[in-house]
């Protein structure tokens, strides 16, 4: 498998960030997305693009027509909708390399519209937080064309392992694995915001951290709140698709739909501002002083 000719569907972080890693491992990196086309975020995005030295295409087929091995890295919820775009346009033989948090059933949808046109989809499960890593995020890949790649992507530099041919095994150990983190962050951010508003915070904490000695509670609690705050929205759409694996393996998903309101609620409040100005080093205490005077302001 020689892959040249990258073209990256959502520049968002994960695209930005994929697309810095991967440049100098191939011949050349376009992207599309629709921040490109609109008003409000067309002139800042086209120029990161054409600062990093990726080719911002115009539309989806521009990008189809250019690439023999495409990243879809879009939000949750746009899953399904750029397979089915993608299908329209792919080229004979293109990998389609599907990053996106999906339910197995998602995927498996997608798979058949890719390769029903003739392009060789390889879902992949992206197993934590892309920022601290980089390309070489942990990944697992399935698919017909999974071991291949896998091996590929490794001499990029990245990090990426075959889990299965079938499509659905990979995105289902991701969402399993989903609903135990978004969970606990979900945990986090309603437990600290409580125990700060009855005051307790100092005696509550202490006991977590002598019951998970291993786990800087502290630390961790700001990470928390500073990711969710950032990102809510996206793990919202992220927590939907985990419910949609639980209830596609028979069982009712009273946890992970919860956890998908808790996060889609600190997207709200993050959109009405109540976390403006808060800097990368703000602790979890500043995040839960602004939660509870917006519950007391309402």
């Amino acid at each position: 498998m020689k892959l040249e000719h990258i073209g990256i569907v959502g520049y968002g972080e994960v695209g930005k960030i994929f697309s810095a890693g991967l440049k100098e491992q191939v011949h050349a990196i376009a992207a599309w997305d629709l921040k490109f086309a609109a008003a409000s975020t067309k002139e800042a995005e086209l120029a990161h693009a054409a600062r990093s030295g990726v080719l911002a295409c115009a539309s989806m087929q521009d990008l189809c027509a250019q690439a023999d091995f495409i990243v879809s890295a879009v939000t949750a919820s746009n899953t399904l909708a750029v397979a089915q775009e993608a299908a329209q346009h792919i080229r004979p033989g293109t990998i389609f390399l599907d990053l996106n948090s999906a339910s197995p059933g998602t995927k498996q949808q997608a798979a058949k519209l890719i390769d029903a046109a003739g392009g060789r989809y390889v879902e992949a499960g992206v197993m934590t937080s892309v920022p601290p890593y980089g390309i070489r995020v942990p990944m697992l890949l399935g698919g017909a064309a999974a071991q291949e790649l896998a091996e590929m992507l490794n001499g990029f530099g990245m990090s990426a392992k075959a889990v299965a041919l079938e499509i659905g095994v990979a995105s289902a150990i991701k969402m399993c694995r989903s609903v135990m983190i978004k969970g606990l962050e979900a945990l986090v951010i309603e437990s600290y915001a409580t125990a700060r508003k009855y005051g307790v915070e100092n005696h509550m904490i202490p006991t977590l951290q002598e019951t998970f000695p291993s786990i800087d509670w502290e630390a961790q609690g700001a990470y928390f709140f500073s990711r969710v705050a950032q990102h809510g929205k996206r793990r919202a759409e992220e927590m939907r698709e985990a419910a949609n694996t639980v209830r596609e393996a028979g069982f009712e998903p009273w946890m992970a739909a919860a956890i998908a309101e808790k996060h889609a609620w600190v997207a709200q409040q993050s959109s009405a501002g109540v976390f403006d100005g808060l800097g990368k080093d703000a602790t979890w205490q500043q995040y839960a002083d602004r939660l509870i005077k917006s519950i007391e302001t309402d």
